[in-house]
């Protein structure tokens, strides 16, 4: 088609034919200037000229954005600018190609710096996002995805310690008078990721060492895992100084570890009474739980979450969730025995049977907060600063007393093998069955108890001096 002079309205009436895949009109005023159009009827204004004796063309725009004429448009300040129109665009063109340059090459050009320019404001409001994430941003996904070195989970109590560190608090108390206080962890949570240095964690710690040390020094230890798992992921290491939390200037000022080891236990002559209070909290559950601590060395969350399926009456083992290995077997000795074999099955309100050997009515359906019923028998004793955990050390040194081999005694306990001071040479249960039942008849000696060891688990017969 020839040429003719561009207006509004031919352009718009500009169509292509139905059996062509394109058509072109083109412009008698600005040389260069065409109209492209097909047949589903999207024009574009394109720009056609020779450069270095090759054809090229460029598409300019839609006839929708661009005028034929240069334009002027008023700002709301007064000032004028000029909006440039098609026919000038294609004279623009046109001149670059007579200074010798390539109208393509500069269009990738400015396409480019404008990529470039989105690029770099996404990056610097990725990195500025990335710069504002705080410790609290973060909190939900370490509670779902945090876990010790070498285990594939934290057991479910030292979860629920880290919650209640870094709980707000301000939360009616389930027991006693007064509202939760705010959790160590709690002022953390606020700090921005890239804030979190030696210093401020040195200002933090100094702060809450003196509501109390021991409490500050296990919140670092679980903030310091925090920092651990956050530089593990990619996303967030370079945002973490995972060295902040061990610094000399931090670690120099906790309380001695030494100096704060409890050595808590339960002596020979405090048995006798501490079993008797015991049985005199009429709750067998409570009271055999508490028992079985002593007699087997078990941590307390281990025995707790006991399950009927894990004691083995015909074989006579027990099989405990262990902090070191997923799971521990140990024997199931004569008196222990007796009394899991006499503890009642409890039922659900679904009418479900409670899996749980030490069934409560708790969120887990097991024992979870045994220490108001420990404090009873305790008093009943007339023991004093005794802590759970030292009814795991009073089996140890019971233990010995009775003349089991240390090795044995802590592989009933689940220590780790490079805890044993003997050297570790794991024992079969068979080898294990008669040092058990070697430091339980001890212990009920030294308590007063005599005890038929042949009787049937389900007949138990004792008798308390």
């Amino acid at each position: 088609m020839g040429k003719i002079t561009f207006t509004g309205p031919k352009v718009a009436d500009f169509k292509c034919p139905s059996d062509k895949k394109q058509a072109f009109l083109w412009d008698l005023t600005a040389p260069g200037l065409g109209l492209r159009t097909t047949p589903a009827g999207e024009p574009a204004y394109v720009f056609q000229s020779v450069y270095q004796g090759k054809t090229i063309r460029l598409t300019i725009g839609s006839p929708d954005v661009w005028q034929l004429e240069d334009s002027k448009r008023v700002a709301p300040d007064g000032s004028e600018a000029v909006i440039q129109g098609v026919r000038s665009k294609a004279k623009s063109l046109q001149r670059l190609i007579d200074d010798g340059k390539d109208p393509r090459d500069l269009k990738r050009d400015a396409l480019a710096a404008k990529e470039n320019k989105v690029t770099a404001a996404a990056t610097k409001a990725k990195a500025d996002k990335a710069q504002a994430l705080t410790v609290g941003d973060l909190w939900q996904q370490y509670l779902a995805e945090g876990k010790p070195k070498r285990r594939p989970a934290w057991k479910p109590r030292y979860r629920a310690d880290i919650i209640l560190m870094s709980s707000p608090g301000g939360v009616k108390k389930v027991r006693g008078q007064g509202v939760t206080r705010v959790g160590p962890l709690y002022p953390l949570l606020a700090q921005q990721l890239t804030q979190i240095n030696e210093d401020t964690l040195k200002a933090w710690h100094d702060d809450e060492a003196k509501k109390g040390p021991d409490y500050a020094a296990r919140a670092l230890m679980m903030f310091r895992g925090f920092l651990r798992w956050a530089a593990s992921k990619p996303e967030y290491r370079s945002l973490v100084n995972r060295a902040a939390g061990g610094a000399p200037a931090i670690l120099d000022s906790l309380p001695s570890t030494k100096a704060n080891k409890r050595k808590d236990c339960l002596e020979v002559a405090q048995l006798p009474g501490w079993f008797a209070g015991a049985e005199m909290l009429g709750n067998r559950t409570i009271a055999t739980y508490l028992k079985a601590l002593v007699l087997t060395g078990a941590r307390r969350e281990e025995m707790a979450g006991l399950r009927w399926e894990d004691v083995d009456f015909r074989w006579s083992r027990l099989t405990l969730a262990d902090k070191v290995n997923d799971t521990r077997i140990i024997p199931l000795s004569p008196y222990l025995a007796q009394m899991l074999a006499t503890l009642p099955r409890v039922t659900n309100k679904d009418g479900r049977a409670n899996p749980f050997v030490f069934a409560a009515k708790s969120a887990s359906g097991h024992i979870e907060e045994p220490r108001s019923n420990f404090s009873k028998v305790n008093k009943h004793a007339g023991v004093v600063k005794l802590t759970i955990h030292g009814l795991r050390r009073s089996f140890s040194l019971l233990g010995e007393a009775a003349g089991a081999p240390a090795g044995a005694i802590a592989q009933v306990m689940g220590h780790s093998p490079d805890s044993i001071a003997e050297g570790y040479r794991p024992r079969s249960i068979d080898a294990l069955r008669p040092y058990l039942a070697q430091i339980e008849a001890h212990i009920l000696e030294q308590a007063g108890i005599v005890f038929d060891a042949k009787v049937a688990p389900g007949a138990l017969r004792v008798v308390n001096h």
